[in-house]
């Protein structure tokens, strides 16, 4: 097929028709090669692959797969970067990126409003390591400039953070990073594939989380590094193909049907996402509704100017606290109350008690991690039931 024709190629397209291979039966559906190694025709055969992997060659599953790299190509495609590796889930891209990239003595800027496994791994595993760490308030671009120094290797931040839906001014931040020459990774998990802005912004890598908006139905667990050739084909390819952090080719399978209806799937999303906050903004029992785009967000001008939409996920503030939050989630009866987001059932966290309950109560508080706090992550069901489920539960409390 023409390669400018596939250029100019529109997301929904990518999804369905990126990357595709097909092997001498000529498929229809993607093949699952459930392999763990290959054959060759030769001893000469087998030494010349080892030496260095020709276009569509293989010789080990740790090291790469045909299923795997139909998956790695098509996300790269949509998320408008050279490349893409595939990994075991979205903390293994993380963690797996920064340990590729950095080594002891190293100086990397952060922004504070993370996800506590990331968290985790800066402050623990990294500075362990003798890697110098600094976090900032990342809706601050003069807190950005103060700490990004010339020694600085590294930024890494979320953005849209999880779970309290703080934006960063992405392109300014990658200016003022670059001009040091440093690196800039991007967690992409809240912004979608769909909507990412990230390589548009100037980011040198976007780690997803597949195991939201990809797979997005509570399958499988994944993650994503992408980013230019040199990056993911050098470091992180050779730290990952070692360390053994892998995407196993059912899920990229199972990930490449996802694919086919995720951008059907995420707009819905983001279209119930923002009619529930349109629906609850200025309820009584709410002391705050947060989504990236709608006016009550305090950053909603700048998350305009970088993406179409906020995203597939809100934040409310309940007024009374854990106590009346746990009222209102016992008498939900659509949302489902779990830890994870981007799914296709609505579902309702508490990240004060769940995934950040490990924070000191400091960092909590500075973050704005609330007794109060709900993450609500809209799913596929009629918004109008949604919005009906909530209102009685919050009538309720």
């Amino acid at each position: 097929m023409d390669t400018e024709k596939k250029k100019n190629w529109k997301t929904r397209t990518k999804a369905v028709h990126a990357g595709t291979r097909r092997s001498q039966y000529g498929e229809v559906s993607e093949a699952i090669f459930l392999t763990q190694g290959f054959v060759y025709p030769s001893a000469e055969a087998a030494e010349a692959r080892f030496e260095a992997l020709g276009e569509d060659e293989f010789i080990y599953a740790r090291y790469g797969n045909p299923t795997v790299r139909m998956f790695e190509d098509r996300m790269a495609d949509i998320l408008g970067y050279e490349d893409a590796f595939a990994c075991t889930s979205g903390m293994a891209a993380v963690s797996g990126a920064l340990m590729a990239l950095l080594k002891a003595g190293d100086h990397v800027v952060s922004s504070r409003a993370l996800f506590g496994s990331c968290l985790y791994v800066l402050e623990d595993i990294l500075a362990r390591y003798g890697v110098e760490i600094t976090l900032v308030d990342g809706t601050d671009n003069a807190a950005w400039d103060a700490a990004i120094r010339p020694d600085t290797t590294l930024v890494f931040l979320e953005s849209i953070s999880n779970p309290t839906l703080e934006i960063v001014d992405l392109r300014h931040v990658c200016d003022v990073a670059h001009k040091v020459g440093a690196l800039v990774l991007v967690d992409d998990a809240m912004a979608t594939p769909i909507y990412s802005y990230a390589s548009e912004c100037g980011a040198d890598l976007a780690l997803i989380s597949t195991t939201k908006h990809v797979d997005g139905q509570g399958r499988m667990l994944g993650g994503l590094i992408a980013g230019n050739k040199d990056l993911v084909r050098g470091p992180i390819e050779s730290y990952m193909k070692h360390t053994g952090g892998a995407m196993n080719p059912f899920t990229a399978w199972t990930h490449l049907k996802s694919l086919e209806t995720i951008d059907l799937r995420v707009r819905a999303q983001c279209d119930t996402a923002l009619a529930i906050t349109e629906a609850l903004d200025g309820h009584p029992k709410l002391s705050a509704v947060r989504y990236p785009t709608h006016s009550a967000h305090p950053q909603s001008n700048l998350a305009r100017s970088q993406a179409e939409t906020g995203g597939t996920v809100l934040a409310l503030e309940i007024k009374g606290g854990k106590e009346a939050c746990f009222k209102f989630f016992n008498a939900l009866e659509l949302f489902t109350i779990s830890n994870n987001f981007a799914d296709a059932k609505s579902i309702v966290t508490h990240p004060a008690t769940t995934t950040h309950q490990r924070l000191p109560q400091d960092q909590k508080d500075t973050l704005g991690i609330s007794g109060g706090l709900v993450r609500l992550s809209a799913g596929l069901e009629d918004v109008s039931d949604l919005i009906d489920d909530l209102l009685a539960a919050l009538d309720s409390i």
